[in-house]
C-alpha cells in the first residue's frame, strides 16, 4: 500500500495546471517533467512523508533520463500552516532544502519552482 506518492509526467501528460493562464504567460521554455500534486495519507501527515515522495519521483525522472524538472508549490512565507491539508504539492521551502530554486509566482499563493537532474548512472 503507498502511503505517500508525487504525480509527475511530461506537460503532454499533465497538461492542466492550476493557473494555467499565467503559467503559459510567462514560461520561457516547457520543462522535460513536472510536479502536479504530492499526496500523503492523511494519518501519516507531518512524518517527513512529502520530500521522501518528491524525492522518489526524482530519482525516476533520473532513471528515465533527467531532464528540466519544475514544481508549483505553495509559497508559505516559510510560515508553517497547521492545516497542512491544503499544501497538495508542498512548500516553496521543502522544494528548496530537495535543491529547486525559486523561478517565478504562480497565481496567488503558489510559484515555480525548478531544477535540473542528472540522469542516472545506476541501471
Amino acid at each position: 500500500m503507498a502511503v505517500a506518492w508525487a504525480e509527475y509526467g511530461s506537460p503532454e501528460e499533465l497538461p492542466s495546471i492550476h493557473h494555467r493562464k499565467e503559467y503559459i504567460a510567462t514560461a520561457e521554455q516547457l520543462p522535460d517533467y513536472r510536479v502536479t500534486c504530492i499526496l500523503v495519507e492523511r494519518s501519516l501527515r507531518g512524518q517527513g512523508l512529502t520530500p521522501t515522495a518528491l524525492r522518489g519521483a526524482i530519482e525516476l525522472m533520473a532513471q528515465a533520463g533527467g531532464g528540466q524538472v519544475e514544481g508549483y508549490p505553495h509559497d508559505t512565507g516559510g510560515i508553517r500552516k497547521k492545516n497542512s491539508s491544503f499544501l497538495y504539492n508542498g512548500t516553496r521551502t521543502m522544494y528548496e532544502r530537495e535543491g529547486f530554486t525559486y523561478d517565478r509566482p504562480k497565481g496567488q499563493g503558489n510559484c515555480v519552482m525548478v531544477r535540473e537532474v542528472a540522469p542516472s548512472t545506476r541501471h
